[in-house]
């Protein structure tokens, strides 16, 4: 038996067309095992399709495209079952008699041990994304397909989402694609970056400055100044 390989995602010549309007226009990407990739692009570039053609939710997408192992997605808006306790909802489509058991393991990770029993209507919005974590983390995922998770939170609970996606990553070893706008979160959390433009993959950029990163650390402002001249975006105000 011919062994796995080590790419949890391959993409050759990837196309969508919207009417008649190209959004994207022969995309190629790979994502190695454990690997977490920061996809951006100024709005309507055809971030959030391209994640949602290797999450398997457009079929009218041509090209080759192929995820291999599990994969989980986590949108910017939870998703949550109002009519659901916490803990249905991520156990939500979860088989196996060890599904509870699993279930309380992941609301642990998020910290959220103690709110199995809650309805979404008593969650904060930064404690409903954490659920939206569990509820991915319970599947195991190979790859995590991640569009703005994080867009919708103030800034204090956004770090702190960003600290816990961190420390769930080095404990999993997941791959992701992270899709964003914000530079700082992309070169906070990723390996690699990828710009969009007109369809395209325009550059790539390793990011490597260890983890875990900080703003100050060496090496990240050079790194964000060169991603938002990429990005059209002077990098100070006054510019």
């Amino acid at each position: 038996m011919a062994s796995r390989p080590e790419g949890v995602v391959t993409a050759t010549g990837v196309r969508r067309v919207f009417g008649g309007t190209t959004v994207l226009d022969g995309v190629d990407l790979r994502i190695e095992k454990g690997e977490v990739v920061a996809l951006l692009g100024e709005s309507g570039s055809g971030k959030s399709t391209l994640l949602r053609i290797l999450a398997g939710l457009d079929e009218e997408a041509t090209g080759e495209f192929t995820t291999f192992g599990s994969k989980a997605v986590v949108f910017q808006e939870h998703r949550l079952l109002p009519w659901k306790r916490v803990a249905e909802n991520v156990a939500l489509g979860v088989r196996g008699g060890d599904a509870p058991d699993r279930t309380a393991t992941a609301l642990e990770e998020v910290g959220l041990a103690e709110r199995g029993r809650a309805w979404p209507s008593e969650l904060s919005g930064g404690q409903s994304q954490r659920v939206a974590f569990a509820r991915a983390l319970v599947r195991e995922p190979d790859l995590l397909l991640l569009d703005e998770p994080f867009g919708a939170l103030d800034a204090l609970t956004r770090l702190k989402m960003q600290a816990l996606f961190g420390r769930l990553r080095a404990r999993h070893g997941f791959a992701a694609l992270l899709v964003t706008h914000d530079v700082e979160e992309a070169l906070l959390l990723s390996d690699r970056l990828l710009v969009l433009d007109r369809g395209r993959i325009a550059e790539e950029i390793e990011v490597d400055l260890g983890h875990p990163r900080a703003v100050d650390v060496p090496g990240f402002n050079e790194l964000r100044r060169r991603l938002l001249a990429l990005l059209h975006v002077p990098a100070d105000p006054e510019e």
